[in-house]
């Protein structure tokens, strides 16, 4: 039998590189959200500034910096680091590892989750932060912009969670903190949101051809 030595699951996972962390759960977690809480800031003191752009434009404006964020740095440090995810000392080493008490295979280097993240990192983030600029310029792409980057987070976060519930989630600690706020509820905001935005594009995508549409025939007919 397997001397375990770390608090993931499944319990026989190997993890011979695994350092347990050296900063609190409670420090973590008030270091995480207190960042997001300042780039939600800046943000909206940024965008707040656009008179022009409706109150519903600036949230979503603060959604995809956020986005954007999360996706290039943090998950991307994950995309390049995670083979020695395990025994990383660092504040986003440590991040991870608290993280991964909900999926442990973020510390395995699963090839779904690491190929996953890649994608999440290098073309979810950017186009995230595209989506943010033409917001803030008010440009034509805007929405093809945001159609793209949300069902991209939809596909990939269903894709996320299918491929775990579908074996009985063997990844994760059953505690209620891990499971439900850690697994579940963090990454319910990568379905709900998106799946609001696509309809929303979807909706001024069609209103704009039916526009194009009825402008090529008055033009036709005069």
């Amino acid at each position: 039998m397997n001397n375990v030595s770390h608090p993931y699951y499944p319990r026989d996972l190997l993890l011979p590189h695994y350092v347990a962390n050296t900063l609190g759960m409670d420090y973590i977690l008030s270091v995480v959200f207190s960042t997001f809480g300042i780039i939600l800031l800046a943000a909206g003191a940024l965008i707040i500034k656009k008179k022009q752009v409706s109150a519903g434009d600036r949230l979503v404006f603060m959604w995809c910096v956020i986005s954007g964020c999360i996706h290039m740095f943090l998950e991307g440090y994950f995309a390049v680091y995670h083979a020695s995810l395990a025994g990383d000392q660092g504040i986003m080493g440590q991040v991870w590892k608290e993280y991964s008490k909900g999926d442990s295979r973020y510390l395995s280097s699963d090839s779904f989750v690491v190929n996953m993240e890649r994608i999440t990192a290098f073309i979810d983030g950017p186009l995230a932060f595209y989506t943010a600029y033409a917001i803030y310029t008010n440009s034509p792409g805007r929405h093809v912009g945001q159609i793209s980057v949300s069902i991209c987070q939809l596909y990939g976060c269903v894709l996320y969670y299918l491929t775990t519930l579908f074996e009985g989630s063997p990844h994760s600690d059953p505690h209620p903190l891990y499971f439900w706020f850690y697994f579940v509820i963090i990454n319910a905001f990568w379905t709900i949101i998106p799946f609001i935005l696509i309809k929303h594009s979807w909706v001024a995508i069609c209103h704009g051809m039916t526009l194009a549409h009825k402008a090529v025939s008055s033009k036709k007919r005069k």
